[in-house]
């Protein structure tokens, strides 16, 4: 998917919301325990609750992969299941060295057909240049996270240019890739950084996790990090999937995702991105 099309379902839903699929086996309602594959039968009717809500969806690669080969069955079906016309999101973090990182590629943009996939950029461009080398996928670096350590390194100075360490990520990767190959994790959790972060980067969609259930401010991620074609893709786990762990998952769901898609909503017509 490029990024027209992406923009262009943004405003037709009046949404920049993904939705995450962490679909873990502990906390999955019950009832779904009996059925032939649990995760798959959550992921489905989560899907059929929010994708006339959202325009993307990010699965997290490790609750599929703890469960050994039936996990990565589950992930195969609901790829399939996920319309066509939604953004898909590998969240596997993966980031080796150059030959390894072109298998990590391999399998989730040939295999699984995946939009993209999270990427950490620590042993730097040949861990990270094999997921550019294919066409419309994207490469999505982790700049600054949403958890408590992103304080331990990603906030650290850089001497000789005076700049902190998710900065020099940023600069640097943008040398590496265009704003229609590479994107950018960017905290909810640091709104107050989302006007910086819109300077070094103002091209790049910001995969921006840490709404709902860790507290971050839509309100402020919106109105510092927008850029003219938004530039957001605002995620949602466990405030959506597991808004309810009953026989009534799916409505609940429901519920929060319309609760974040409304607000949006209000957001991109303030912003006058809305068509039609």
């Amino acid at each position: 998917m490029n990024r027209t099309a992406l923009f262009q379902q943004i405003q037709r839903k009046k949404s920049y919301l993904c939705v995450g699929l962490d679909a873990d086996i502990n906390r999955i309602p019950k009832h779904l325990l009996d059925s032939a594959d649990p995760i798959f039968e959550f992921n489905r009717q989560i899907i059929d609750a929010t994708k006339d809500l959202c325009v993307a969806y990010k699965p997290n690669i490790a609750f599929y992969e703890a469960q050994g080969a039936s996990g990565w069955e589950s992930l195969r079906k609901t790829l399939e299941y996920i319309p066509k016309e939604h953004f898909t999101i590998a969240d596997a973090k993966r980031g080796d060295i150059g030959n390894t990182s072109r298998l990590y590629a391999k399998a989730f943009f040939e295999a699984m057909d995946f939009d993209s996939i999270t990427v950490a950029p620590y042993m730097g461009i040949d861990s990270v240049q094999p997921f550019l080398e294919f066409e419309e996928k994207w490469v999505i670096l982790l700049a600054l996270t949403s958890n408590t350590g992103s304080q331990d390194f990603q906030f650290a100075i850089q001497d000789k240019e005076d700049i902190p360490l998710y900065e020099k990520v940023m600069r640097t990767a943008q040398k590496w890739a265009n704003p229609d190959q590479l994107m950018f994790v960017c905290g909810a959790t640091h709104p107050e950084k989302f006007a910086e972060l819109r300077a070094i980067a103002p091209e790049s969609f910001f995969l921006v996790p840490g709404i709902g259930a860790q507290g971050g401010d839509l309100r402020k991620v919106s109105e510092y990090g927008m850029n003219d074609h938004v530039g957001l893709l605002v995620n949602s786990s466990r405030g959506i999937i597991f808004a309810s762990e009953g026989l009534d998952f799916a409505e609940q769901a429901r519920i929060a995702a319309k609760k974040l898609q409304s607000r949006m909503a209000e957001i991109l017509e303030e912003k006058e991105f809305l068509v039609g």
